[in-house]
Formats: C-alpha cells, sequence, structure tokens
C-alpha cells in the first residue's frame, strides 16, 4: 500500500511509483520532516538533520533533551511563538489576546476515503489517504490530510483546523502545506505576468531571505500563477530534480520559499494572510484548499507531464470534461457589441461547411448593452437585438450542424442596470466612501446568500430555457474596496475567502444541475487560470492576446503546469486586433491546434481561399484531438530561449505523434535547423507524413529532423505513426 507507519520508527511513509515523502513523530510530540524525492525504503533519516548550535535558537522548554530549538527542526507543520523564526504554517489568536500553538501528535488514520473540504474543490479520491491529527492544550486540533496517487506520483495536502475550545478563535494565517528540505541550492521556477502577456516564465536562484509569489486581486490573477516549481540549477526540459507545487484555489494565495542562515528552505503554499482573518466559533472547523505537489529526477517537463495527467484525470472529472473538446466561434472580435439577430443568423449562415461544432454568443445579448457601461447583472434578452429571443439564433446554429454557446459575467453588475437600481447594496464596496471602476463595473458581493441565490436562479432560468451546450464564464474586473454590507465588523477580512467559497458552491451547484453544458472560465482571458477553477471549468480561455506569436510564450509557459486540453485557444484575424501583427493564416492554426480549438472572426470576411483553409484545419483538428487532449505533452524549443518554439504531443502508447515547429524570427545565416523530437519508442519505427519517409523511435530523438526554411512568422509541422 502507498502509505505505511512503522510504530517502532514512529515513521510516516508515503510511496508513489518513483517517489518517496516520510515525516516522523518526534519524541512523540512534533511532526519531523525527513525526506522528499527520489524513491527509497523506509529509513530513519533524522540523522541527516544536523543540529548547529546557535546561541539565538532558543530551546522549547518541551523539547526532551533541551538542546534542540525549533528554528533548527525540519517541520512539517510549524507554529508561531516556541522558538521557531520561520514562517509559520499556522497562526492563531485566542480570546486573551493569546497566539501562541503548541499543536503534538495525537493520532492518525490511514483510508482509502478522501475528507472533504467544505466546499472547497479538491481532487478525486486518490490510492490513500493519511489524516494525521495534532492537538493543542487549548483545544484546537489541525488535522492534516495527505492524499496519494500512487500511479501520477503526485501527493495532495490539506488542512483542517478544528476549535474545540469553547470560545471564539481568530485564524490569522493557515497554510495548505508547509515542507522543509535540507538544501536550498534551488532555481525557483514560477509563472508571472499581466493581462494579454499571462504565465511568462521567471526563473531565479534561491537566495537567503523569502521569496514569494501572490495574489491579493481577489482573483488568482494573471500577474502570478498559484504554482511554482523549484528545480536544481542543472536541471533542464528532460533531466535533473524538479518539485511542482500547486494550490487549487481561485482567489489570493501565497507560494513562497524561505531560505534560513543553514541553507534549508521551508516552502508553503495557501490562502494569502494578508488582509484575511477568520473567525472561528467554537466547534467549528476551517479548511484550508487543497495543494497539489510532484517530483521528479527526469527534468522539467516530466513534472508537468505528472501534473497533466492528475489535472485530466482527478480535477477535470465533470462529464462534460470527459468529451471530445467542441471546435467553437466565438463573435466577440467580429462584431463585439455591434449586432443584431439578422447579423448573428447571417455569421451563423457563413459558418457552413467550415467544420466548426459550436458559436458562441459573446457579450451584449442581454439587458439594453451597447458598451460596457450597462447591463451587467440583468440576464435576460435585449430585445432590441434580439426581439425573438434565442430560440431563433439557436435554431439556426442547429440548421448548419452547430450548437449554440452563451456568455455570461455572473459575479459582476453595472450601476445603469435595473439589478442595481433594485440592490444598490449588492456590489462589493463602502457605502459612506468613494470606490473604483473597472471595466466601468463593480463586482457582486457573492459572499452573501441573496446574491448566490439571485445569480443561480437566473443562470439556470437561462439554461432551463434554451437548448444550451456551451457557456463562457467571465470575470473582467478584480476586487477593490472589499467591503460587504451583510458581515460585522470583526468578519470583515473573511469576504475575500467566503466570496471564493460561494463561487465554487453556485458552480458547484450549476454544473451539477446541468452536467451536458461545458463551461469555459476566462477572466479578461487568462486571469483565473488555476485548479481551483478546472475542478468546474475544465477549459480556460488562456489570454485575451489571440496573436500566434505572443500566444507561443503564453501556451508554452502555462504548459509548465496545466495540459493544453486546459487552454482555449483561437484563431483571430490577420492583422491582429490586440498587436497588429499579420501572421500567416496556417501558422495562427499550428498554435491554436496546440490546445482546445477554436476560431476568433468573421466568417462573412473570409476569401474562398479561407474557408477551404479552415474546413481542412477543423479536419486536421478532429484527427490530432485525441493526442492534445490524452496525449503526453513536450516542450522541445522554448520561445523564451530561441527565436524558434516547438512542441509535440505522443500518444500514451506511444504509437502516435504530432510535432510542431515555428519560426518567431529569422536570423541571418541560418537554414534549417534540426529538432530533436521527444517520448517515442526508441525501437519502433515512424511513418512521417509530411516527408514520406520512414525513421525509428531513437535516430528521430538523437539525430533529429531537419525543419525546413521558414520565414518570420512560419510554422511546419510533422505527424508521426508507428509502423
Amino acid at each position: 500500500m502507498p502509505i505505511s507507519f512503522d510504530k517502532e520508527q514512529k515513521l510516516f511513509h508515503l510511496s508513489t511509483a518513483n517517489t518517496s515523502y516520510q515525516f516522523s513523530i518526534f519524541e512523540g510530540k512534533y511532526l519531523f520532516s525527513q525526506y522528499y524525492g527520489k524513491k527509497i525504503p523506509n529509513t530513519d533519516l533524522s540523522y541527516l538533520w544536523q543540529v548547529y548550535p546557535s546561541g539565538f535558537s532558543p530551546v522549547f522548554k518541551r523539547t526532551p533533551d533541551h538542546t534542540l530549538s525549533q528554528d533548527l527542526m525540519p517541520l512539517e507543520y510549524p507554529v508561531y511563538g516556541h522558538g521557531d523564526y520561520r514562517a509559520p504554517a499556522i497562526h492563531v489568536q485566542f480570546e486573551d489576546g493569546s497566539r501562541l500553538l503548541d499543536l503534538v501528535y495525537e493520532s492518525h488514520t490511514i483510508q482509502t476515503e478522501k475528507p472533504s473540504l467544505d466546499g472547497l474543490p479538491c481532487a478525486a479520491p486518490g490510492d490513500e489517504t493519511l489524516t494525521v491529527t495534532l492537538c493543542d492544550q487549548s483545544g484546537i486540533r489541525v488535522h492534516l490530510d495527505y492524499t496519494v496517487y500512487e500511479a501520477l506520483d503526485v501527493i495532495t495536502r490539506s488542512a483542517r483546523i478544528e476549535n474545540n475550545t469553547g470560545a471564539p478563535v481568530t485564524i490569522l494565517s493557515a497554510m495548505s502545506m508547509s515542507i522543509d528540505l535540507p538544501i536550498a541550492s534551488f532555481d525557483m521556477i514560477s509563472l508571472d505576468g499581466t493581462h494579454v502577456r499571462e504565465r511568462q516564465i521567471t526563473r531565479s536562484p534561491l537566495s537567503s531571505g523569502t521569496h514569494s509569489v501572490e495574489s491579493r486581486r481577489g482573483a488568482s490573477s494573471h500577474h502570478h500563477n498559484p504554482f511554482v516549481a523549484f528545480a536544481s540549477k542543472t536541471t533542464t526540459e528532460h533531466a535533473g530534480e524538479a518539485y511542482g507545487m500547486m494550490l487549487s484555489y481561485s482567489g489570493n494565495f501565497v507560494c513562497s520559499a524561505e531560505t534560513d542562515a543553514f541553507d534549508s528552505v521551508r516552502i508553503q503554499c495557501g490562502v494569502n494572510p494578508f488582509d484575511f482573518s477568520y473567525e472561528l466559533c467554537d466547534g467549528e472547523t476551517f479548511c484550508t484548499p487543497e495543494a497539489m505537489f510532484t517530483y521528479t529526477d527526469q527534468g522539467l517537463n516530466r513534472m508537468s507531464q505528472q501534473l497533466h495527467d492528475m489535472i485530466r484525470n482527478n480535477v477535470c472529472v465533470l462529464p462534460a470534461a470527459k468529451r471530445v473538446r467542441p471546435i467553437v466561434i466565438n463573435n466577440w472580435e467580429a462584431t463585439y457589441f455591434g449586432f443584431d439577430e439578422k447579423k448573428l443568423l447571417e455569421l451563423i449562415e457563413g459558418c457552413r461547411g467550415l467544420g466548426i461544432d459550436t458559436f458562441v454568443l459573446d457579450d451584449g445579448w442581454f439587458g439594453h448593452r451597447d458598451d460596457d457601461t450597462t447591463s451587467l447583472g440583468d440576464w435576460f434578452c435585449d430585445k432590441r437585438k434580439l426581439p425573438n429571443g434565442l430560440n431563433p439564433i439557436i435554431d439556426a446554429c442547429e440548421s448548419v450542424g452547430m450548437r449554440f454557446g452563451l456568455w455570461f459575467e455572473p459575479e459582476m453588475i453595472s450601476e445603469d442596470s435595473e439589478l442595481y437600481r433594485a440592490h444598490p447594496d449588492w456590489p462589493i464596496r463602502h457605502p459612506d466612501r468613494p470606490y473604483c471602476l473597472g471595466r466601468q463595473q463593480l463586482v457582486l458581493d457573492l459572499s452573501r446568500d441573496d446574491v448566490f441565490e439571485y445569480l443561480y436562479e437566473t443562470i439556470a432560468g437561462v439554461l432551463r430555457a434554451h437548448r444550451i451546450s456551451y457557456v463562457k464564464w467571465d470575470m473582467n474586473r478584480h476586487i477593490t474596496d472589499a467591503y460587504s454590507a451583510c458581515l460585522p465588523p470583526a468578519r470583515q477580512p473573511e469576504l475575500m475567502f467566503r466570496y471564493m467559497k460561494n463561487l465554487y458552491r453556485l458552480l458547484q451547484r450549476l454544473t451539477s444541475e446541468f452536467p451536458d453544458v461545458l463551461f469555459e472560465g476566462c477572466s479578461g482571458g487568462g486571469g483565473r487560470f488555476d485548479a481551483g477553477m478546472l475542478r468546474y471549468h475544465p477549459q480556460i480561455w488562456t489570454s485575451d492576446d489571440t496573436d500566434a506569436i505572443a500566444r507561443l510564450r503564453i501556451q508554452y509557459g502555462t504548459s509548465l503546469a496545466y495540459p493544453p486540453v486546459c487552454m482555449t485557444a483561437h484563431v483571430s484575424a490577420s492583422p491582429n486586433h490586440q498587436l497588429g501583427r499579420r501572421t500567416p493564416f496556417a501558422t495562427r492554426g499550428l498554435v491554436a491546434m496546440s490546445a482546445t480549438f477554436g476560431y476568433e472572426l468573421n466568417p462573412l470576411s473570409l476569401s474562398d481561399e479561407e474557408r477551404a483553409e479552415i474546413a481542412a484545419q477543423t479536419a486536421r483538428y478532429h484527427q490530432i484531438a485525441p493526442l492534445v487532449e490524452r496525449g503526453d505533452f513536450y516542450r522541445l524549443v522554448s520561445p523564451f530561449e530561441s527565436d524558434d518554439c516547438a512542441w509535440m504531443f505522443v500518444s500514451k502508447d506511444k504509437s502516435e505523434a504530432v510535432c510542431t515547429y515555428v519560426r518567431q524570427l529569422v536570423r541571418p545565416a541560418v537554414r534549417g535547423l534540426r529538432v530533436k523530437l521527444a517520448g517515442l519508442d526508441a525501437d519502433a519505427v515512424y511513418h512521417i507524413d509530411e516527408l514520406s519517409c520512414d525513421l525509428s523511435g531513437a535516430v528521430l530523438m538523437n539525430a533529429g529532423l531537419l525543419v525546413p526554411l521558414l520565414l518570420d512568422f512560419e510554422g511546419t509541422t510533422f505527424t508521426l505513426h508507428r509502423i
């Protein structure tokens, strides 16, 4: 079994196919981290943690030998106040103002069932779950949950904090996971950026002090992603040690690495303690979001594949996530707000024969929405534009062989709306203070149950009344002016967390009631691209930047943590609406087909040649979709490190593969380049369609293929079949 406990050594061993995670009960009291890395047999490794004498590392009185300081110990879930000056995993305040905890081992269980997290998203049950219960003399108990996914080399962690003190306790911070590693000679890798430039790869060496990425914006954000990796300095895509960690949470988060004076590193992730506290009444339990982590000694690409499989198999578990993803065309860049029934019917007819599966009606169909200043919250048809409602549009879609999808931005409210006039107290803001607008709109206070019920009934009503197969769920601003009219003063810092929990509750209710509807996430593109949202939105609009060359870096960076099937990518018009860049139609197709594929353009403006090219692209994508959706993804050439970019998909049985190579910019005196493939069966022979030749997997991976001469922004592809 993947989880064992050695009673004599007091040693917990969590074992996956290729990794081991070990910690022990030190002197019957404290959880002592011992090891996380390549698989080893059960062995007490406490001898490896040398204790350095330090006059400024105080000895906690309850330490048995009166020499060992918590400041020097590797701890599984460290606390504040007893000599460990590093960041605690938990920080609470009692009624008398004390913030001191002394969490000691009480009991543990090993079971196949996985505890729920009180409405927070979490991965499907794994092979086994270890729950270790720690207690404090006050009556606080902390249940640490570890679930092992043996074949995937992934472990999840979360914490449940139970108050049995007889009085309220205020949680000041509570991390989902904390781990102390003995060597800090790692590079920290994060995914950073901004709107239309999301998830750019940042790699920097750890040094003394704390390195962190975080969000304080009420969403996981475009700026930092709740994912970090730690790699040895010599680690490459396909060789070397790498740890990957992500948080299944879509709100304010922090991922940090603190290097101490003795060159060990404490890695933590969880809800951001900035502007956060939570009053936990007697008898209540607070659950932290779930963290996923993995280890490999085979490079960053293998780390990514382990996370990809975890997300595909155990996070994206809704029925709609398991079906072949539709090829979508969205009307936004074709019309923006300027459409009516006649225009939409023309666009739909223009899609006939193109091989597109679903037409999505974007912003502007509701209220009296002609621009971004009005109508958010009024989720009923604009009778000026759609006098007959949505049904004629849906009928037209079905007449040309397409299904119908619809855009919502449920979490927002416009001041010029019927909803606002009826409920001016519903937005997040203080009634007596000036406040911010973003995209001319406010954020609804989803921590309120009346707002929750309104949104559920309104959205469910639209879905019940129409044949809708696809929902694009947008969020086009982050939270400011954090104040809820329904929370008492002491609970105002709970607003962001309560908002996120009610959002998850709303999504859970809707996806359960409408299991055949595919919900796509969006937040100005990729502003909420995280494992928490992927539980309900199995694909997310990766970026509002649809330029194929800019998307190389965005999609390449995103793939470090998330599988391509979760990224939505569309072929858009040229020149591109965001950057004005002109790129070949074929290149736009190649880049978009490396994710969940679709179109963002006006079908009425297409030439006959472009229509024929779209028909060929959709036919091609239907052929390779199983590879994109379920195959192993390999990054071959980084757009961050070269003028080119290359990647490939390989089927799980290694029988098929497709490789794509795109040139960003031509350099002088450079002809074709070689690209070494990856992931193939070295002993097999593969036929390459585009070259009409047969080569062994060993030759393709070690000698490579010659890439033909490509000009700026051109690309090529190779399709392989095992003979």
